[in-house]
């Protein structure tokens, strides 16, 4: 039974992610849709790009992912589908999968040419789902598309580091629902240009000179829970995805905040790493 995911930025009050399931139903009664995300912030390729790239790996191969963010088809926003370490991706070519692309080479990208026979103010409901069901049917990719070589890549995000090799200059790429603020700074290249050196990383006037391995490992727990700094403990952090994270201890953005407003970062503010 194929699996089909659904990533976009439509939220939960409309009814686009309805109607999208529901002419994915009408074509196949028997598939499975699983939602990673409808809460990606509005047109943010990059944040969408992290999401996707954490999440996909996790699904057997051989499973279908609408990505539905920025998707209008324009003369400069084509619409791709690609096979990519087993998997299948079907968005626009808007930079949105060059985290992935970065990392693993996509095996076949095509250039969605079915236009002519749709119909569509809405192209994922109407050209999305048509290519996410013909390849749960079995169907290739070539069918729906015309091979192409390379997909854009948001080169504006990526981390830089001095001529020096002493720093390296990042950049938040997403907030995440506890409002930890994570950077586009990777364990392996903090790695490569740190090499064992001493570092400070700096976010606005916020200082870190540890990354912790686990959240956890910020708190001492010889000393008794009443004694401890706990509470709005600030640390940095390599999560989950491998990047360095800045983070509150058991921080809630409704209640007392999160890094983002305490630190005051958001998308795009800059992280810097200083290696002595």
């Amino acid at each position: 039974m194929a699996i089909i995911t659904l990533t976009t930025d439509f939220g939960e009050k409309d009814h686009f992610v309805g109607a999208i399931k529901g002419a994915i139903y009408s074509e196949l009664s028997e598939v499975r849709i699983v939602d990673i995300s409808h809460s990606i912030s509005p047109f943010n390729i990059i944040e969408a790009g992290y999401i996707i790239q954490n999440a996909f790996s996790s699904f057997p191969r051989g499973s279908i992912h609408i990505i539905g963010i920025d998707s209008e088809l324009t003369p400069e926003n084509k619409h791709i589908a690609l096979k990519l370490d087993g998997h299948y991706f079907i968005c626009a070519d808007n930079g949105i999968m060059g985290l992935l692309t970065s990392e693993i080479n996509p095996e076949k990208i095509v250039e969605v040419n079915i236009h002519d026979h749709v119909q569509s103010n809405f192209p994922v409901l109407d050209v999305f789902v048509n290519v996410a069901t013909h390849i749960a049917r079995g169907g290739t990719l070539e069918v729906i598309g015309k091979p192409i070589v390379g997909i854009k890549t948001p080169t504006s995000i990526k981390p830089v580091v001095n001529a020096e090799a002493n720093q390296i200059i990042g950049n938040v790429i997403y907030v995440d629902n506890y409002g930890n603020v994570v950077t586009n700074i990777s364990r392996k290249l903090f790695g490569d240009v740190g090499k064992g050196r001493d570092y400070e990383i700096s976010a606005r006037n916020y200082k870190f000179k540890k990354v912790c391995e686990r959240y956890s490992d910020a708190i001492n727990f010889d000393v008794e829970k009443h004694k401890r700094e706990e509470d709005g403990k600030k640390l940095a952090v390599f999560n989950s995805a491998g990047y360095i994270e800045l983070a509150i201890y058991k921080s809630n953005p409704l209640t007392v905040g999160g890094a983002s407003s305490l630190f005051g970062l958001q998308f795009r503010d800059t992280i810097t790493v200083n290696f002595s």
